[in-house]
């Protein structure tokens, strides 16, 4: 319980506060998608004022782990302050910069998961690859966005390194401009990514890494093939 002091105090009882819900929703005591308690309950909890309480909950709604649902309470959000970080970096980004960023986890992920795929895995590769194949040939945008996207993140997921798949997760949004971006302006041409996921197929680490850094060096030329404000524009959902 933390006391409540004089208002010379109230900015350092306001983090005490938000450190000790910090704790809870960390430790799982809050898992995510609950409610936490009300204003009045948490005042209670904490032994501070309802005014004090309310700005501890929004530091933390501000941070990405509470979110407040109008007339329904406040939720648990997520357990990391990191994927809000990140995205509130991205929706600043450039392609330019988004593309840099893929080629370093992309290549590693492809490298890693050519050295680890399982059977099973390979399989279900492949089914992504026929979805993105059947979307490309339909010339369905989205949904051959998402398709990409899909067989992207589970080459991530392939690594069996779970912090590199969870650090490909926070940057979904920004990957997805990016790659609609590629479908847009890159020439398709040899990147039907069959030789990426037979590559992973055959275990060979060399020979996925070289097929990203052909797919995503396509996008590094068209990048410089652009005008100056298009090539470092923000993406699409940048509000800077």
């Amino acid at each position: 319980m933390v006391a409540e002091a004089g208002t010379e105090r109230r900015p350092g009882l306001i983090e005490q506060i938000a450190e000790d819900m910090r704790e809870r929703i960390v430790s799982g005591a809050w898992p995510v998608g609950s409610r936490v308690p009300t204003e009045p309950e948490l005042a209670a909890l904490v032994g501070a004022g309802r005014n004090t309480v309310r700005e501890a909950v929004q530091a933390l709604v501000h941070a990405g782990l509470l979110e407040r649902r109008q007339g329904s309470g406040t939720y648990v959000l997520a357990t990391s302050e990191l994927p809000s970080a990140i995205e509130r970096q991205f929706a600043c980004a450039s392609q330019r910069e988004v593309l840099e960023v893929r080629q370093a986890l992309e290549i590693v992920s492809a490298s890693l998961a050519a050295q680890r795929r399982t059977q099973p895995q390979v399989e279900h590769l492949r089914h992504l690859l026929a979805q993105r194949t059947t979307a490309v040939d339909q010339g369905d945008l989205d949904s051959m966005v998402s398709a990409d996207l899909a067989l992207h993140r589970y080459i991530a997921e392939m690594t069996g390194n779970a912090v590199l798949a969870e650090l490909y997760s926070t940057v979904l949004s920004a990957v997805v401009d990016n790659i609609r971006f590629n479908f847009l302006h890159v020439n398709q041409e040899g990147n039907s990514h069959e030789d990426l996921v037979e590559a992973i197929a055959q275990g060979d680490p060399a020979a996925a890494a070289r097929q990203i850094e052909h797919y995503l060096g396509q996008m590094s030329q068209s990048l410089r093939g652009q005008k100056p404000a298009e090539q470092n524009g923000l993406t699409p959902n940048a509000t800077c």
